[in-house]
């Protein structure tokens, strides 16, 4: 199986935990858009009745084409679960997110759910973070001194550009700076350094915070628990 197939595989599987009255809340990225795709079957024919609660404009345009019930996280008393993708989730189940630049959004979501899942294909798993370039998401006022200070740091910043070459913005018109580490062998420790910079919004590195991981291997999809 190609990695694709790998992806629709375990976004189907990963519908199986959402369940008739739930809040769900909705990931961002390539592997998720086929759990949103198997969700919104489930909601039409099933006549599944949920409540999304999605972390990207991107999903939220898809699940809404699908005819899935949206609510935005402040008008929601919980989240259920929340299924999403991970860029790299390392063997004590941690997690490096936002390649999609959609992180800030989805820590809300993820902090305010009773379950997380990650879904991944296998080429998402590895011993340490760190290969991935860790996204961090700045104010762009003063964005150049908060590069200029991670630079400073041996942290090897870039912003993050779109094709055109201009700043990608995400969806809080944010900027993205993506620090190319190679290896974090302390992520709780640049966790609390990123948090204590003025003008970063958030970081990629999500801690502690999922509870199922389903992994699409060659031959099938593989549930690993976190806890």
């Amino acid at each position: 199986m190609n990695q694709n197939q790998l992806k629709k595989l375990v976004g189907k599987k990963s519908v199986e935990w959402v369940e008739n009255k739930m809040v769900v809340g909705l990931g961002t990225g390539s592997t998720v858009k086929f759990m949103v795709d198997e969700l919104g079957r489930r909601v039409k024919e099933e006549k599944l009745d949920i409540i999304g609660v999605t972390t990207s404009n991107v999903t939220a345009k898809q699940a809404t084409e699908l005819g899935i019930p949206l609510k935005s996280v402040d008008e929601v008393s919980h989240i259920d679960l929340t299924i999403d993708g991970a860029d790299e989730i390392s063997t004590d189940f941690q997690g490096i997110k936002g390649g999609g630049a959609a992180l800030l959004f989805e820590k809300i979501v993820a902090t305010n759910s009773s379950k997380n899942m990650w879904i991944v294909d296998e080429s998402k798993l590895v011993n340490k973070l760190g290969a991935f370039p860790l996204p961090v998401e700045v104010v762009p006022y003063g964005s150049q001194k908060i590069f200029d200070r991670f630079e400073q740091n041996g942290l090897n910043p870039t912003f993050r550009k779109k094709i055109d070459g201009g700043l990608l913005l995400t969806d809080s018109d944010n900027y993205i700076i993506d620090l190319h580490l190679g290896t974090i062998d302390h992520p709780h420790e640049l966790a609390n350094y990123l948090n204590k910079q003025v003008g970063v919004v958030e970081h990629g590195l999500f801690l502690d915070t999922v509870d199922t991981v389903i992994v699409g291997r060659q031959d099938g999809p593989q549930v690993l628990q976190a806890h």
